[in-house]
């Protein structure tokens, strides 16, 4: 999952990233300052925001009514010291899907944040799935017709990023911006070796289409 983290406490935000990249594989960004986040999120694309509420030049509040008054559905998990009923009300009000307290153990961070883009996407259960196709996602693996699929981490990302999209179109860009951190030196020539040896495992089911001027769309075979 590609992640805005939107924290001014510089300790705290390289905490996480470094946790959410290493033990999830999340692909996580950071903007300390609410103004410029609230720029990168008319312009780019995230799975998910981590915000706190207390930023300069631009509070969470703030940013989140921005977001949500322009039609940015993004999911927001508000991070909060102060985490009275008045104060939650308030920001459900303004958007927010979700809140976590400080100090907060990382795990419940990554549960609440697989939640949050699951329900986004009309996932209710633990499992992402499309016909034989299941993603599991406290295990982190995939099985195809009930069986282990074996892939490489790339495979496996990008393979993650088409389910989590499934009959949605992901540009090459899009899935590189959400497999690889911004300064990675990947060509975009990468995704389509990537997306050719997963046909390849997947059979005759599961496709990989590649619409034209699109990208590329996970479908399951109606018959």
């Amino acid at each position: 999952m590609k992640i805005l983290l939107i924290e001014d406490d510089i300790e705290l935000a390289e905490w996480l990233m470094k946790a959410l990249s290493q033990r999830y594989d999340f692909m996580t960004e950071w903007s300390e300052d609410g103004l410029v986040a609230n720029k990168r999120l008319q312009t780019e694309e995230f799975d998910a925001i981590i915000l706190d509420l207390g930023l300069p030049q631009m509070d969470g509040r703030s940013l989140l009514s921005a977001m949500r008054s322009r039609g940015d559905t993004t999911p927001a998990l508000i991070l909060t010291a102060r985490d009275s009923l008045a104060e939650r009300i308030e920001s459900l009000h303004q958007g927010a899907d979700d809140f976590l307290a400080k100090p907060f153990a990382i795990e419940e961070l990554e549960a609440r944040l697989v939640a949050l883009v699951r329900r986004a996407h009309g996932k209710n259960a633990g499992t992402f799935a499309s016909g034989p196709l299941s993603y599991h996602s406290a295990e982190q693996r995939f099985s195809l017709d009930g069986e282990p699929l074996e892939l490489t981490p790339r495979e496996h990302s990008m393979l993650r990023i088409l389910l989590q999209h499934a009959g949605e179109p992901m540009s090459k860009q899009k899935i590189i911006d959400r497999m690889f951190s911004y300064d990675a030196d990947i060509q975009l020539d990468a995704i389509e070796v990537i997306a050719h040896r997963l046909r390849k495992k997947l059979g005759e089911a599961v496709h990989i289409r590649t619409l034209r001027g699109l990208g590329y769309v996970l479908e399951v075979d109606a018959t």
